[in-house]
């Protein structure tokens, strides 16, 4: 779990500092939203590449030279003298998002009993909205402090913490049922999984083309200052850990449900934002809705993955990882576009109109699963 932390803290700590950076290296939001962008593509290509080659390989290990990597990667952003090394930088993000997910997200039903497997999960993808409740608005206010480069340089010593305790904590983890390219292909051939991954890029694209940009909006639409930014921020992810642990309660008796409801909470505040938000009152009450549809998000998509692909729970965690961070990256850039050539509101809206897709598609698809079952019942 604080494996994870670190990685997504890393990974989504350019929303709350998008300004700062882009001001620093003179490049527009849209460019400097290439700071989420290449971390989702380049983990979406390390997911599968990383677990196959290293699939004989013991996971503590890997997992140790995952946080090794993303260290380096903090202090190298922290460090770059030009805008193109800090991309460097989130190469090696990406990379470590890639296996350390892949690898991590599955390991649940190796280190509790079977009879908490779920509870376990819950508590591991809790990282999710424990990055954006502590990790965002922490280095957003260490960047308002004490500039941008503070925060990576502070998160570069948190991975060495979090790697010491991997190598004294965690026990030592065999490769079991070792991923094969034929048996992500396999797990790719079925109706449920090709099902997951289009409900995983309708809700992922949704929520980071518009949260990637949520800094921007609050300047410019809710106008408020930094500090309010930070606190915002705040209130979103506490919102998420809520979210995280109710649809983690849920999920394995209803993932349909909770999926759904996540997505029609994202759409609503969304839709909303540009005509609500611009008064801060109705801007944190929106963001309350909003984190805690997401805060179910990613323990609803490994969920359904993981009952996709029985069979094969590593190869269920590496299409999961791979799908939600190429879809990342891709809301991320789409999200960019938008910002640069219409406003932070026409982010917003384009992120609402897609959750509302996914609700719609989830519904449909629980009207043809009762259709079904009614058929089998009268025949």
């Amino acid at each position: 779990m604080l494996g994870i932390f670190v990685i997504v803290t890393t990974e989504i700590l350019p929303i709350g500092l998008l300004t700062s950076i882009g001001a620093d290296f003179a490049v527009s939001d849209g460019v400097a939203g290439l700071t989420m962008t290449m971390p989702g593509f380049l983990a979406a290509v390390a997911a599968p590449l990383v677990t196959v080659a290293t699939a004989r390989v013991d996971r503590r290990l890997m997992l140790c030279v995952f946080m090794f990597l993303l260290a380096m990667a903090n202090f190298l952003a922290a460090a770059a003298p030009g805008y193109w090394l800090v991309l460097v930088s989130r190469v090696m993000v990406g990379i470590t998002i890639g296996g350390f997910w892949s690898i991590g997200a599955g390991l649940a039903e190796r280190l509790v009993p079977s009879a908490s497997v779920g509870r376990a999960t819950a508590v591991i993808f809790s990282a999710v909205p424990l990055g954006s409740v502590l990790g965002v608005p922490a280095g957003t206010l260490l960047g308002d402090v004490a500039g941008w480069r503070t925060a990576f340089v502070v998160m570069g010593a948190l991975t060495v913490g979090v790697l010491v305790m991997l190598v004294l904590v965690v026990p030592p983890l065999r490769p079991v049922g070792a991923v094969r390219l034929r048996v992500l292909g396999a797990a790719l051939g079925g109706v449920r999984t090709r099902f997951a991954l289009l409900l995983t890029f309708l809700i992922v694209l949704a929520h980071f083309g518009a949260y990637t940009y949520v800094a921007p909006f609050l300047e410019r639409v809710t106008r408020t200052g930094d500090g309010v930014i930070t606190t915002f921020l705040l209130v979103y992810g506490a919102a998420g850990i809520v979210g995280n642990f109710v649809g983690g309660a849920r999920v394995a008796r209803c993932p349909r449900a909770v999926f759904g409801l996540a997505a029609g909470l994202i759409a609503v505040a969304t839709l909303l934002l540009p005509v609500l938000g611009r008064w801060e009152a109705g801007a944190v009450a929106l963001l309350v809705v909003w984190g805690i549809g997401y805060g179910a998000v990613p323990v609803a998509s490994q969920t359904w993955f993981a009952k996709a692909v029985p069979s094969a729970p590593e190869a269920a965690s590496v299409l999961f990882t791979a799908s939600f961070q190429a879809t990342i990256s891709l809301g991320a850039l789409v999200g960019g576009c938008v910002v640069d050539r219409a406003s932070p509101s026409a982010v917003m809206v384009l992120g609402g109109c897609t959750a509302a897709l996914m609700a719609l598609t989830v519904g449909a698809h629980a009207v043809g699963a009762r259709q079904d079952a009614d058929r089998l019942t009268k025949g």
